[in-house]
């Protein structure tokens, strides 16, 4: 009988693809950190295996007599060294599935991943697909665009203040993005169709492309108020981002990747896969961020 496991079941995007899984009526087996969140999980008839994703005879236990697993590498914001942490995590899964050979790999990825060099944050997805591709398994790579979800970070200060301070620059520059939930959707999806490609890549964006203007509207519309967007400038990214929590070594990873993104280099791979899209328009996925009294008033 298939097993779909399903790694950092408790997030946005393991959550909806749990969800699609689950309402097909297939097995689906939810590797989670913290047992005291699988409530909902276990709920909807997930077995539950707990383990964090730096422990691989946790995940080796996690993952064995999969069909397909789902792997996503948590993005850790806090990490003193960002890239190395983030590297073990991905060192730890790849030695769980190598081990455990399950049939399919679908592994959460983001645009740009293409590039060996210069990407910030995103060269961790890079070496995750490098490990992959060395294992003996049917391989996607669902490569995300940036998700709509990340503007929670700046949304209060917006609606303070009347300014969304951007890293996109020009503000009025359109960029790919999506959101969390539609990504896990749209993995779930490619689980169900059940193909095994040697490597398949698809895109994931949303209906349509937004800019740091379109957020700021959008942000007005949801507050009842006028916020308009402005740039950042690049001198002061690593201290607002290091003041917003970030440690240092993240945030420079952060500075890294949007100044090639700036530079147009983010994007999906041309003449490579596929672009799937969401159906998540940026003000409902914005409306979320926003707390209800905050919102204006109908």
């Amino acid at each position: 009988m298939k097993m779909f496991v399903i790694l950092g079941a408790t997030g946005k995007i393991g959550r909806a693809t749990v969800g699609v899984l689950r309402q097909n009526g297939l097995p689906v087996r939810a590797v989670v950190r913290n047992p005291s969140k699988a409530h909902e999980l276990r709920a909807c008839g997930c077995d539950i295996a707990v383990a964090d994703l730096r422990d691989m005879p946790a995940l080796v236990e996690a993952t064995k007599d999969a069909s397909a697993v789902q792997v996503i590498c948590p993005t850790l914001v806090q990490a003193e060294n960002a890239s190395a942490e983030m590297e073990a995590t991905i060192g730890a899964i790849t030695e769980a599935l190598r081990q455990t050979r399950p049939a399919r790999i679908l592994a959460i990825s983001d645009y740009g991943a293409q590039l060996p060099t210069g990407t910030g944050i995103t060269l961790t997805f890079h070496h995750l697909e490098s490990e992959l591709k060395k294992l003996a398994a049917a391989l996607t790579f669902l490569r995300s665009a940036e998700h709509m979800q990340n503007w929670g970070r700046g949304t209060g200060r917006a609606l303070q203040t009347g300014v969304l301070a951007s890293l996109h620059h020009p503000v009025s520059k359109t960029f790919p993005t999506v959101s969390a939930g539609d990504v896990g959707l749209i993995a779930a999806d490619l689980l169900l169709a059940d193909r095994n490609d040697a490597m398949r890549i698809v895109h994931a964006e949303g209906p349509r492309r937004y800019s740091a203007v379109d957020v700021a509207d959008a942000l007005s519309k949801i507050a009842g108020r006028e916020i308009v967007a402005r740039e950042m400038p690049r001198q002061d990214w690593i201290s607002v981002l290091v003041a917003g929590g970030m440690s240092a070594s993240y945030a420079q990873l952060v500075a890294d990747l949007f100044d090639v993104h700036n530079a147009g280099q983010i994007d999906a791979e041309q003449g490579v896969g596929e672009i799937r899209y969401g159906k998540t328009e940026l003000r409902a996925a914005l409306s979320a961020l926003v707390p209800s009294t905050l919102t204006a008033k109908a």
